[in-house]
Formats: C-alpha cells, structure tokens, sequence
C-alpha cells in the first residue's frame, strides 16, 4: 500500500507555470504505475498524465500534451507534472493517482489517491 501527497498547486495568471509534486510514502512508488487526473467544478474527474514505474513511458490527454510533462524520481518516491503555458480552463483540483501494472488513462483502474491540490489560473 502507498499514501500519497500532493502539493504545489496555486493561483497563477494564464501563460504562466506551476510545478505539481507528488511524495510517496509506504510501499516505494517504484513499484507503481503513476497517473495525475483533474476535476474541474460540475465536472468529471479526467486523465491528465501517466508515466510508468522505470519513467521511460509517458501518456498525456490532448489537452496537455506539450504543455504538461509528468516525470518522476524514483529515489526520492515523488513524481513531478510540470504545467506550462496554463490556461484559465487547466483550473482544477489536481490528483495524483498509483496503480500497479501498465499505464491506464481510466480513473476506477488507479487504486490509490491523493487528496489533491487546488490549481487556479486566472485570466
């Protein structure tokens, strides 16, 4: 079982940058699969970014790709999603997600959560 905690998340004027980290504790995230979903208010929560247990897979929605890039450093259990270029619609509470075996981009395949961070973009 791993816990996770995600932080970095702020208020930022479109164009600009944030960088979201997520620490692992418990069992290393090593051994996970690791994903950032989003949910926007009235909305669903959506798949963001998935990066695979070496980091040498990436996946991102069509919404974010060039924009956000998910890394991780398994030695320091946290996983990073650098957000450039943000826009008012990237406005959400971010989570950060593990599950084990391949990448998913479906919310109910992740097994453990977060408690996410709040991202603002203003216009």
């Amino acid at each position: 079982q791993v816990q996770l905690v995600e932080s970095g998340g702020g208020l930022v004027q479109a164009g600009g940058s944030l960088r979201l980290s997520c620490a692992a504790s418990g069992r290393s995230s090593s051994t996970y699969t690791m994903g950032w979903f989003r949910q926007a208010p009235g909305k669903e929560r959506e798949f963001v970014a998935a990066i695979t247990r070496s980091g040498r897979s990436t996946y991102s929605s069509d919404s974010v790709e060039a924009r956000f890039t998910i890394s991780r450093d398994n030695a320091e259990n946290t996983v990073y999603l650098q957000m450039n270029s943000l826009k008012p619609e990237d406005t959400a509470v971010y989570y950060c997600a593990a599950r084990s075996g391949m990448a998913r981009r479906t919310m109910s395949e992740y097994a453990y959560w977060g408690q996410g961070t709040q991202v603002t973009v203003s216009s």
